[in-house]
């Protein structure tokens, strides 16, 4: 065999890396690209012979040396260069949050687990095959690919397999291989997931799909001909790094895509460890980037976030005896007993993890736009380097990035961290983390209070940029500069949430906040406040007792040390204690009720404050996901304020008559007569605020029992009603959820449930619920009305049997207030007796054990 081509000579002085000319890859540091005294020696690019007299590669008997070189990478492309390229502070590496969570158990159970399947495999394909052609062995393989391919079998996952063969093999040979591959596998409880292709017919697949190039990279000969293995291997990636300049915007896209479907490992609120952002195909793209060899990723880094998520996912399968990649907030705790991890940290731990992968994806794009002139970003080059935009004091623009100046004093000048935010906020730009690492080092541990003027503008400057915040803030919360300005920032930092209506992080939905209620600036008189309360008023998460009341003085702390008055940073307090009042009232209460609105009069004390606490709570509810914010809610939570409001300026009565909280264009139910009918039903669908149906009818005993049942045999789930009476005549309002009723069929149910001829109990078919006991508590008896508050399970027909138990007992209902969470209700009635007055104590307890036996 030949030596090939001569390495380097031991001794020879280092050389530029030939990089840098060829736009292959930026210069390090935060001052990229400008003119320095000398260029930095690192390893130069190896060539396929390079160092093989010095460092004698594995030999397994089967490959020649010329195809075993085929495929050498640059060191540092494999990731044992210089490290610190990608660096700067880790946020997974701080706080003891993201220690290290791999179990050497778990890994070593994957390895026992490939290892088997290994055995397993090898045996039945020599049982498959014929001796001579077994002792043959030549044109056909069997290959493990994906996970499988990379040794990380979990015991639910696919066995990824791949039968690749020439063309000397036929049909019918491949077929009953396959035959006896795949169903004693299946037998045996493995989940094969095999293809049968030839060299050509995968090189033509991986050009078109890059998924299959992906799961060729770690493809491996598991029995068979391993030379043509490594042959179909080689040549695929060497087509993957001709063509990645392009494909790798299709593999953007896709990310891209992903993301919209399945969030964030570090800030969803149900993080999917393999596809969120951050998960473990991440680790899998940042693989196949360095495998171009247009960027470079530290991979010794990449293989250790990966295998900590893997020990992770290893340990949810053990947990729920399923493949699944979810990790539920109620299945932490199991997950954390099977890693010898409290449950808090491991959660915080497996979001920094994340972040940390999610950080590197998104600096290896930067580096990939960097580098070639795609998505319409050529750099400007003159005769001195790249054109650099002074932006402000200590801060430039250069290559796409916001950049330190190399004069800039962080440790003397702290607002030049401020600077450099509102900058990179308002244009769009990336922040470079070379200059995000190097805030980090130099700023002081803590930025001291009251801060002079010029910062409190800056910080409100920052909050302002509305959704230009958040990829700023969460780079420099990544580098650990936000801890400079806000310490309290570290107790909610990747903190999730249990609430099922949570999209984010707590930390993630406090910045999105701020992003909403920058949009709500010209609704009130002052911004700054709603800025600094939207981003504060969930600080008190992650410490004992109740967050509004726990955060409000903690709010005013860091209101006061950024520089506003001792009255503005009350007021910021006030907001953050009482940021669920308006949502909570308006959705449990009547906003009818002259007192509900004088409860909130009372707290807010006047109507500036009253608009603030307006937008907080929807930039709150907006910022917390989509059905925290319904046209429904929304609309009571305005018809609330707008009560409020006139309470405090006392223009008009706090009782109005009309119906606040509803839409305008929707009048009273109309009591006119009814002529030969002994209903009218019509309904009015109003798109994604669901629909209104309203029921005239004459007045009787139990009349909105009978309509609850008619709507819940048709299958509408009730959102809230009202009911109004005069002259032995009943008018209700029922809002429901369904964008599209069918107002014939609805008719036809209530008319019929009206005049007896439909079987309610039969058909809603109502039993006992195995769920914990329901909780009916009276929650107040005024003059106008008894408040009857119940939290249980959702069932069908759950308003039919409240409304037909109230009935029983003898009383009416005036209006009732439901709202969903998950499968958790929590209704509130207002009832009044037959003098339409609230009940007695006798009787109001009475009718709460009336409801607990019903519902049990």
């Amino acid at each position: 065999m030949g030596r090939g081509p001569r390495g380097p000579r031991r001794g020879r002085r280092g050389r530029h890396d030939r990089h840098r000319g060829q736009r292959l890859r930026p210069a390090e540091g935060p001052h990229r690209g400008l003119p320095r005294r000398r260029v930095r020696r690192v390893a130069g690019a190896e060539d396929p012979a390079r160092g093989r007299r010095r460092r004698r590669g594995r030999r397994d008997g089967r490959l020649d040396d010329r195809r075993r070189r085929a495929d050498r990478q640059d060191r540092r492309r494999q990731g044992l260069g210089r490290p610190g390229r990608l660096g700067g502070a880790r946020a997974h590496r701080r706080d003891g949050r993201g220690g290290a969570l791999t179990q050497p158990d778990l890994a070593a159970r994957r390895a026992e687990l490939t290892a088997r399947a290994d055995a397993t495999v090898r045996d039945l394909v020599a049982a498959a095959l014929p001796a001579d052609v077994r002792q043959e062995g030549r044109g056909l393989a069997v290959v493990a690919t994906g996970g499988y391919g990379r040794r990380e079998l979990s015991g639910r996952n696919d066995l990824d397999l791949l039968v690749l063969h020439d063309d000397a093999w036929g049909s019918e040979q491949v077929a009953a291989l396959m035959e006896g591959l795949t169903t004693p596998l299946w037998d045996a409880g493995w989940k094969p997931d095999a293809s049968v292709r030839t060299p050509a017919e995968t090189r033509e697949l991986a050009s078109r799909d890059f998924r299959v190039t992906f799961a060729l990279m770690d493809a491996r000969p598991v029995a068979g001909d391993a030379a043509l293995v490594v042959e179909a291997r080689s040549a695929v990636m060497a087509d993957w790094r001709r063509t990645a300049r392009v494909r790798l915007q299709d593999v953007r896209a896709d990310r891209e895509a992903r993301i919209e479907r399945s969030g964030w490992v570090a800030h969803s609120a149900v993080p999917d460890l393999k596809a969120s952002a951050g998960g473990l195909r991440d680790a899998v793209l940042l693989r196949a980037a360095v495998a171009s060899w247009l960027v470079d990723v530290p991979l010794p880094e990449v293989e250790h976030l990966a295998h900590a998520l893997l020990d992770v996912r290893d340990a949810l399968h053990d947990v729920t005896g399923r493949h699944t990649e979810k990790l539920l907030p109620e299945l932490v705790p199991d997950v954390a007993r099977v890693l010898g991890r409290d449950p808090e940290q491991l959660d915080l731990g497996v979001r920094a993890l994340g972040r940390r992968l999610d950080h590197l994806v998104t600096t290896t794009w930067r580096r990939y736009d960097d580098a070639l002139d795609t998505a319409g970003r050529r750099r400007r080059v003159t005769a001195r380097g790249p054109a650099v935009t002074p932006l402000a004091d200590g801060v430039v623009l250069l290559g796409g990035e916001v950049v330190l100046t190399r004069d800039a004093d962080p440790a003397r000048d702290p607002e030049v961290a401020l600077r450099l935010a509102v900058q990179a906020a308002r244009r769009g730009r990336p922040i470079d983390p070379g200059s995000a690492a190097r805030l980090a080092r130099e700023l002081p541990a803590e930025v001291a209070g009251p801060w002079p003027e010029t910062s409190t503008r800056l910080m409100l400057d920052l909050l302002a940029t509305g959704g230009g915040l958040v990829p700023v803030w969460d780079e420099l919360d990544h580098a650990g500069v936000v801890d400079r300005w806000l310490p309290e920032w570290a107790a909610i930092r990747l903190r999730g949430s249990s609430s099922p209506v949570h999209t984010w992080t707590v930390d993630r939905h406090s910045v999105e906040a701020v992003a909403v209620a920058a949009g709500l600036r010209r609704e009130v008189a002052r911004p700054d406040l709603l800025l600094v309360a939207a981003l504060l008023h969930d600080v008190g998460k992650g410490r004992p007792g109740d967050h509004s009341i726990v955060g409000a003085p903690l709010a005013e702390q860091v209101a006061r040390r950024w520089g506003l008055s001792e009255r503005d940073a009350a007021t910021v307090g006030l907001l953050v204690r009482h940021h669920l009042l308006l949502p909570g009232l308006a959705v449990r209460r009547d906003i009818e009720d002259p007192a509900t609105a004088a409860e909130v009069a009372a707290e807010v004390g006047s109507v500036e404050v009253l608009d603030l606490l307006a937008a907080l709570t929807e930039a709150d509810a907006r910022a917390t996901g989509p059905s925290a914010w319904t046209p429904w809610r929304a609309g009571l939570v305005r018809g609330l304020v707008a009560k409020t409001r006139a309470a405090l300026r006392a223009d008009v009565p706090a009782d109005a008559d009309e119906y606040a909280g509803w839409p305008s264009d929707v009048p009273l139910p109309s009591l006119d007569a009814l002529g030969a009918e002994d209903a009218e039903v019509h309904v009015q669908e109003r798109g994604a605020a669901g629909a209104l149906v309203t029921v005239v009818s004459r007045d009787r005993p139990g009349l909105m029992a009978l309509v609850a049942g008619a709507l819940a045999t048709s299958g509408l789930q009730v959102r809230s009603v009202r009911l109004h009476t005069q002259d032995a005549l009943a008018a209700s309002l029922w809002e429901v959820t369904r964008e599209q009723v069918e107002a014939v069929r609805v008719g036809t149910r209530v008319r019929q449930a009206l005049a007896g001829g439909l079987d309610l109990t039969a058909r809603l078919a109502w039993e006992p619920s195995p769920a914990a006991e329901p909780r009916v508590e009276i929650l107040d008896s005024r003059a106008s009305a008894t408040l009857v508050g119940l939290r249980t399970t959702d069932r069908r027909g759950l308003v039919w049997a409240v409304c037909r138990t109230i009935a029983e007992a003898g009383h009416s209902i005036r209006s009732a207030h439901l709202t969903t969470y998950g499968d958790e209700v929590r209704d509130v009635f207002y009832v009044v007796g037959t003098d339409g007055e609230a009940l007695d104590p006798d009787a109001a307890g009475a009718l709460r054990d009336r409801l607990v036996q019903a519902l049990r």
